[in-house]
């Protein structure tokens, strides 16, 4: 198994992790980036760049990460709040008049994030065509009624939280979320992540797709997964209704998806990109200044909704935009704090270990929160820490 790029001593456990996926779990390609302080300690990728080709994954290539876009459309929004120009506590309609139809007059900016606006599904679901077109999604999750009274339970917006978040940017600053993301924390930190793809960069991306692979012994396919495919299979249920606000899904090599800036769902990114923006909100990396302050960190993190998510079925816990350590879906440690991509991709930071991870792949699996191949490579950054601190 080639694999390229370079682990700091003491990381070995975590090239020795990336090498199973490939061997044990169907990996195709993908990279990992973890940095520590802000400085590179992994860097590794191997495989092809297209999941059904034979091109060598290379330096820079990059994937899209599926819904690890969902923490990185949150950052804007915090710090929209945390230049006073956002403000959490006040109704969604305040920013949006056209929001306040149909009961949802008390929707707050926070319910937005934390995944309580009782808004996942759409009573009739969007067209790729209307749902790439920066203004029908956010009209239809505008003329939508809720589901459950908002702020009084948490169900996982898989593609409406999307909506929500590109017109709450667009009516504060102007611009849609890519825009202001590019202009305001990608672009001068020259970062390989887009939330709408330059056509420069296009002959970056790898083609993805369906892999399949076993589980590992005693591994992440935890009871509770079971449930979630369960309900995925019921047409009526809210995981089916919210995994298909649009239908049918949009093909995700094409060209005008990629293009395309939908906030919950379709950025693309490599795996050092992911980490450097991580690293970028709770520290100094490259030179520049942390882009969160310590207040907005605690924001980031502290738990807005856990327990039994009426979407994923399982129990999960969110903070402000961010999934949180959990069993639905581990990471590093209690504080830590980011978001999974459905299939694979995952990018998260632990402010007290100084870490930030970033993992992407071509091989898209079934996994909904807890990818084995990503959870493998958690842990084993999880074992050279304890190790190091004993």
């Amino acid at each position: 198994m080639d694999v390229h790029g370079t682990v700091a001593e003491g990381f070995e456990p975590v090239r020795e992790a990336f090498v199973r996926n490939f061997e044990a779990l169907g990996e195709r390609g993908a990279a990992v980036a973890v940095l520590r302080g802000g400085r590179p300690v992994v860097d590794l990728w191997a495989g092809t760049k297209d999941v059904d080709g034979t091109a060598p994954w290379e330096r820079g290539t990059a994937q899209v990460v599926r819904s690890a876009t969902k923490g990185v459309a949150a950052a804007v929004l915090l710090l929209l709040r945390q230049r006073g120009l956002l403000d959490l506590d006040a109704p969604v309609g305040h920013y949006w008049p056209e929001f306040k139809a149909r009961g949802k007059e008390r929707v707050l900016v926070r319910h937005v994030l934390n995944h309580r606006a009782g808004l996942p599904v759409l009573d009739r679901p969007l067209t790729p065509e209307e749902a790439l077109d920066p203004l029908r999604g956010p009209a239809a999750v505008a003329a939508q009624a809720p589901v459950w009274e908002p702020g009084t339970d948490h169900g996982y917006h898989a593609l409406t939280y999307g909506w929500l978040v590109d017109e709450l940017v667009r009516r504060v600053t102007g611009q849609g979320t890519g825009e202001w993301l590019a202009a305001q924390i990608t672009g001068p930190l020259g970062l390989d992540l887009w939330l709408g793809l330059p056509a420069a960069e296009a002959g970056r991306v790898g083609r993805v797709g369906r892999v399949e692979g076993p589980e590992p012994a005693g591994g992440l396919r935890a009871r509770p997964k079971r449930s979630v495919t369960e309900a995925y299979g019921d047409p009526e249920s809210l995981t089916r209704r919210a995994f298909a606000a649009i239908t049918p899904f949009p093909e995700q090599n094409d060209p005008a998806y990629l293009a395309a800036a939908l906030p919950a769902t379709n950025a693309v990114a490599t795996a050092d990109g992911l980490a450097r923006f991580y690293a970028a909100l709770i520290g100094d990396t490259a030179g520049a200044a942390r882009l969160f302050t310590p207040e907005t960190v605690e924001l980031a993190r502290a738990e807005e909704s856990a327990g039994p998510d009426r979407v994923l079925v399982v129990g999960t816990r969110f903070g402000l935009g961010y999934m949180l350590h959990g069993t639905a879906s581990p990471f590093l440690a209690p504080g830590s704090f980011g978001h999974p991509g459905r299939g694979g991709a995952l990018g998260f930071a632990d402010p007290e270990a100084g870490i930030a991870f970033g993992y992407v792949t071509n091989g898209f699996r079934k996994t909904v929160t807890a990818d084995p191949r990503a959870q493998g490579l958690v842990r084993a950054v999880r074992d050279v820490l304890g190790r190091q601190s004993s």
